[in-house]
């Protein structure tokens, strides 16, 4: 049986993961026992436990405001403690899938390919960038720029005019681990709709915001992602 070691073990998207039957053994490491922040916590771990896998999804995300108010911590962890994942992997030869994010994108054009050019669209995405180019310097590596969220829509309002391939965590969760075998760049979302329309299906009561009333002119409204790859690869 292959084993799985999984960062983030605690986070959203795990407790939806562990939910799901597979034929792999999976190891949640506290951070007790595996801190990213540190290169020798992770290197002991894995030295110990020896995994054929390493889904890296832990990290800083929400609220997005820390990684403007906090830039440190966000570098620590996000660009820092990945590239410590990077590095014990490559010492073990780790299969390592990592969880970036589809605001890498510029956002201006929509329907982004894999091999585009990539522009954050702020702190949080220039972290998960970071990450990403310590991750692409391993080739036994896979990245995921994921567009995804809880179920139901935490939030009471919607963005109407902004264009994206949101998902659950349970979509992406039962389809996950199709995809750990390749290699490179795969955007992983769902169909392309306005964020407010997508809300909508699963909060009736959700109301309709402008995001270039609220953010400026300026904001990038076409953030959806060409998920193509990704399709054809569940579905096989």
């Amino acid at each position: 049986m292959k084993k799985i070691i999984f960062t983030g073990g605690t986070g959203r998207f795990a407790n939806v993961f562990k939910l799901i039957k597979n034929k792999y053994k999976i190891e949640y490491p506290s951070k007790a026992k595996l801190n990213i922040e540190k290169f020798d916590s992770i290197n002991n771990y894995l030295k110990k436990n020896k995994p054929n896998y390493l889904i890296h999804c832990a990290g800083l995300s929400r609220p997005m405001k820390i990684h403007d108010d906090d830039i440190s911590r966000s570098i620590l962890i996000n660009i820092i403690g990945t590239s410590n994942i990077v590095r014990a992997c490559k010492e073990k030869n780790i299969k390592l899938i990592y969880f970036s994010t589809n605001y890498v994108y510029p956002g201006k054009k929509g329907n982004y390919s894999e091999s585009d050019p990539v522009l954050p669209i702020n702190n949080y995405a220039m972290s998960k960038l970071g990450g990403e180019c310590a991750v692409q310097m391993y080739k036994n590596s896979l990245i995921l720029r994921i567009c995804m969220t809880e179920k139901p829509f935490v939030h009471k309002q919607a963005f109407s005019d902004v264009e994206m391939n949101f998902m659950y965590h349970e979509d992406l969760a039962k389809n996950l681990l199709k995809l750990i075998d390749k290699k490179g760049i795969i955007n992983v979302g769902g169909q392309k709709q306005s964020v407010y329309k997508f809300a909508r299906k699963s909060n009736k009561k959700i109301k309709s915001i402008s995001a270039k009333k609220k953010l400026g002119k300026d904001y990038p409204l076409k953030q959806s992602m060409n998920v193509n790859k990704y399709l054809k690869l569940i579905r096989d």
